[in-house]
């Protein structure tokens, strides 16, 4: 086992959700930033990145955002609340992704032209743009809390809270839509100590 793919098995399993966090511990608005970039490394469908965020990083903010998420502890003390969203038509990425790989010569207008036709055709389905903004923001959600623990961060996702108001509040487009909260900050809590209370592998499995 190399020490890369150590520190990678190290990273997975020693994450715990953190509750508790210092206050005084800051995360700079550079440091906010780089979090999210290494998080948009994260996969989705057709590359088409079905994902936004929104930062509460000033203390306005997140007072702010605190009733509509319940008054949690998390909110106002971590350094950095990250709402991510799901794109329900993220569809619209696709022209500007793929554009500039025709444009390069990297990708021919034939290929160009079929894989669009495959996304246009799947988002005819409302319901497919959304569930396909769940699944895929989802994904990029893990990879934040994967690259807050790399960087010694704690995390906390956060499903309780007022979607509706929160909508209403903070988001102005309609293709977007709330998916969940990630607190991000430095752990007060030894919640490393903590077991991990997983089901057996057996009772979450069905192999054919």
């Amino acid at each position: 086992m190399n020490q890369t793919f150590s520190e990678t098995l190290q990273t997975l399993n020693e994450r715990r959700s953190v509750r508790h966090y210092d206050a005084s511990f800051t995360l700079t608005e550079t440091e906010v930033k780089e979090l999210i970039e290494l998080t948009t490394a994260a996969p989705s469908a057709w590359n088409l990145q079905h994902w936004h965020f929104v930062a509460f990083h000033s203390e306005e903010s997140k007072q702010q955002l605190a009733p509509i998420a319940y008054n949690q502890p998390a909110i106002t003390s971590s350094s950095v609340v990250i709402a991510v969203l799901g794109d329900t038509q993220a569809n619209r990425n696709y022209n500007p992704v793929y554009g500039p790989a025709v444009e390069a010569g990297g990708m021919t207008e034939e290929l160009f032209d079929s894989i669009k036709g495959q996304v246009e055709g799947a988002y005819q389905s409302a319901a497919y743009g959304r569930d396909a903004a769940m699944s895929n923001a989802s994904l990029a959600a893990m990879q934040l809390m994967l690259v807050a623990e790399a960087k010694g961060l704690s995390t906390l996702a956060m499903g309780g809270f007022d979607h509706q108001v929160f909508a209403d509040t903070f988001i102005t487009e309609e293709r977007f839509v709330p998916v969940m909260l990630i607190a991000v900050g430095k752990a007060v809590e030894d919640a490393k100590k903590r077991p991990a209370l997983r089901l057996p592998v057996d009772q979450v499995t069905t192999i054919l």
